[in-house]
């Protein structure tokens, strides 16, 4: 077998695990909760723990990887990654599973960074975004098919399986990855370390997102606190890009910013995936809290969407190859948000058979997007800088997802009161909640797909200034221009 093909087969592996666990709980959210005895705050937790610690540690791991080597940093993270799903399915209480979720991110993040370098590294650049787009599809695959593997599960076992399922595939994977994957980029030879830009850059994503998340608490005695941490992440944002600016050795080569197609890029990703992961949430409540379906029918009744995108992302990332990425990330774009609209018109009588269309609409764009836009922000990469142009797309994409689920409470807040959507989710049986309720959450779900398209709309003017230049570039085979192809 060829290298590419083994460094897609193995990393695709993992990427699709971290997707996979990064949605798995929220169909068995309401279970978790319950047997856990978690209120709704320790609830949210638990899903909010796996994507700080994916997160916040993002800069510093593709910095690592640029450094000591993409390969070693990736197997050290499917290990962790194991680890921690082992540990999750034996929490006692709600404060050991949010602190060994954590641990299960921090793997996750370890290997979602360097997932795409490595593929980016060993494969040609005709082929780029084919390769690439096939890696990155297995996340979101995972993420979506998470909501319908858990349905599964929770329908013969408790919560517990849906982490100690993953242990043996991560063994597998742990030493699939050390024995088969073999470094082939190029590594940064200055191997300094900014550990102060470090901390000022953890301070600001780790006060932003607890932000983000007390602000989808909904409670008053919170707000000088969310305002307190807001203000703190602007003050070492500043201080992070002022130092980063000064020394010779920054953890984010800011540079990677002034080309157009990763900047373009990755502000396009963070609004597209704002309204994807809502998007999830919102399906899943709605057929389990409107519907009254169980969490197997709920995860069934998503297959439209899924199977919509699994179908056409790898073709996006293969016809973008020879014709260019703009034009699909655009129209996938175009496509994704006018299935949020539509979405957005639904009564609580609508057939499901009309839903299903907006869903396979949705996949279809989401599918046409995906692929073609990471193929052009990996590509315009210099090779030496991979891994952290890698950690940038991962942050953005986890800063979107932690974001999605704080959108979604707090717009539905806006039509329904806080402790009713509280009290609506953390029901143990649907059927108990009245009519009026029913129909009052429905419409705050229907103002929340609403919402979803227009944070997905705000991704397309970004996309248009990612604007390809295959044909230019052909024609002039400058080498320094076409490191940006």
């Amino acid at each position: 077998m060829e290298y590419k093909w083994v460094a897609l087969t193995v990393t695709t592996l993992g990427i699709f695990m971290v997707g996979l666990d990064a949605r798995i709980v929220i169909v068995g959210l309401p279970q978790v909760a319950v047997q856990l005895g978690a209120d709704a705050e320790q609830a949210i937790w638990i899903t909010q723990a796996y994507a700080l610690a994916t997160t916040i540690l993002l800069p510093i791991i593709g910095r690592l990887a640029d450094i000591f080597g993409r390969i070693k940093i990736y197997t050290y993270g499917f290990a962790i990654f194991t680890i921690g799903s082992a540990l999750t399915s034996f929490g006692t209480n709600p404060y050991e599973v949010i602190i060994f979720r954590a641990l299960q991110g921090l793997g996750a993040a370890l290997i979602y960074v360097n997932s795409v370098a490595i593929v980016t590294d060993a494969t040609p650049r005709r082929q780029l975004g084919l390769f690439v787009g096939i890696n990155q599809i297995a996340y979101r695959a995972g993420a979506m098919l998470g909501l319908t593997l858990s349905g599964i599960i929770l329908a013969f076992l408790d919560w517990r399986a849906l982490f100690y399922v993953t242990v043996p595939v991560g063994l597998f994977g742990t030493f699939w990855a050390k024995y088969r994957l073999k470094e082939t980029g190029l590594l940064d030879k200055n191997t300094k370390i900014d550990y102060q830009g470090f901390v000022l850059f953890l301070l600001f994503l780790l006060s932003l997102m607890l932000a983000l998340t007390f602000g989808a608490f909904g409670a008053a005695q919170l707000t000088p606190l969310i305002y307190s941490l807001l203000a703190l992440s602007l003050l070492c944002l500043i201080g992070f890009v002022v130092r980063e600016r000064r020394i010779n050795y920054p953890l984010i080569d800011l540079g990677i910013f002034k080309i157009k197609e990763v900047t373009s890029g990755v502000v396009a990703v963070l609004f597209n995936v704002i309204a994807w992961g809502t998007v999830l949430l919102l399906l899943s409540l709605q057929f389990q809290l409107i519907s009254n379906l169980s969490p197997l029918d709920a995860g069934l009744r998503i297959l439209p969407f899924e199977i919509a995108f699994l179908a056409v992302g790898p073709l996006s990332g293969t016809l973008s190859d020879r014709f260019g990425y703009t034009k699909f990330t655009v129209s996938g774009l175009i496509v994704s948000t006018a299935a949020l609209f539509l979405m957005s018109t639904l009564a609580i009588d609508t057939s499901y058979e009309v839903l299903s269309l907006y869903m396979v609409l949705l996949g279809i764009g989401t599918g046409l997007f995906l692929a073609p836009n990471l193929r052009g922000v990996m590509g315009a990469v210099p090779e030496q800088r991979r891994g952290i142009g890698s950690a940038m797309v991962t942050l953005f994409l986890n800063i979107g997802l932690t974001v999605s689920l704080n959108l979604a409470i707090i717009v539905m807040s806006l039509t329904s009161p806080y402790e009713l959507i509280t009290k609506i989710i953390s029901s143990v049986n649907p059927v108990s909640i009245t009519a009026p309720d029913r129909i009052l959450f429905f419409e705050s779900l229907k103002n929340t797909y609403l919402a979803t398209a227009i944070v997905n709309a705000l991704a397309i003017p970004a996309s248009l200034l990612q604007i390809n230049r295959k044909s230019t570039r052909q024609k002039t085979e400058k080498p320094t221009i076409a490191l940006a192809e």
